[in-house]
């Protein structure tokens, strides 16, 4: 197993760990809180690096059409607009914005589970 693959491997882990931790303790607050935020920044910073690491082992041509990648970036860009709308919340929204905001980050957290998953399946399939 290649050193990218597994550095990869763990950069996009600790993006579902910090991404998870922001989403659940938000949603258990129901109340959008600043350390959120950046829990979702941190998120969304090891998930673009390890995807970044993954598409530079990709042999042969890019399929953005290709299901994996197609999810894996839509979760992506999902996962930027909802840390740009969450500091936007945080730093100007109401506290009724803030209450409800956590009903958006459930969706979009299981949204990036879909390539996330996935990528795992892919990599497993491969290795069999």
């Amino acid at each position: 197993m290649s050193t990218l693959l597994i550095v990869s491997s763990i950069l996009i882990t600790c993006a579902l760990v910090f991404y998870s931790l922001g989403v659940w303790a938000e949603r258990l607050a129901r109340f959008l809180k600043p350390w959120h935020v950046v829990s979702f920044w941190i998120g969304f910073a090891f998930d673009v690096a390890g995807t970044l690491g993954m598409h530079l082992m990709t042999v042969g041509h890019f399929d953005p059409t290709a299901p994996h990648t197609l999810t894996g970036q839509i979760a992506i860009w999902l996962m930027l607009a909802h840390a740009v709308w969450a500091t936007i919340v945080v730093r100007k929204g109401t506290p009724k914005a803030r209450a409800g905001f956590h009903r958006y980050s459930l969706i979009v957290w299981l949204v990036w589970l879909v390539p996330y998953f996935g990528g795992m399946f892919v990599g497993m399939r491969n290795l069999g």
